[in-house]
């Protein structure tokens, strides 16, 4: 099973929290690092717009990826939010091994 570390960026550190224990409560990620906030510019509707924002690290398996997609973007303040998801090309396998464990569909 592949693993996948899933980046995100929400407005603030509630909203951040809220998704990440979604997440969790939810079987789709392992783990959620939430980072310090840090600044965003970037090209939105023909303006450049500078935003604090708090990136998300989120651990999954491509398994579990679309569902992980669909939260995301239901729980997510964004017209368009960032959504980027990454291969895992290597890693200590225990904690590999754990991460498809954490994210196993309970419903089969």
């Amino acid at each position: 099973m592949s693993t996948l570390l899933v980046l995100t960026n929400l407005p603030d550190r509630a909203v951040a929290e809220r998704l990440a224990d979604s997440l969790i409560e939810q079987r789709l990620a392992a783990c959620v690092n939430i980072l310090s906030p840090c600044r965003s510019v970037y090209r939105w509707q023909g303006a450049v717009q500078h935003e604090e924002e708090h990136p998300l690290l989120i651990k999954t398996t491509a398994e579990r990826y679309p569902a992980l997609e669909a939260a995301i973007r239901a729980a997510h303040p964004y017209e368009l939010p960032e959504i980027i998801a990454v291969p895992v090309e290597g890693g200590l396998p225990a904690y590999l091994d754990w991460v498809a464990a954490e994210t196993r569909n309970p419903h089969g």
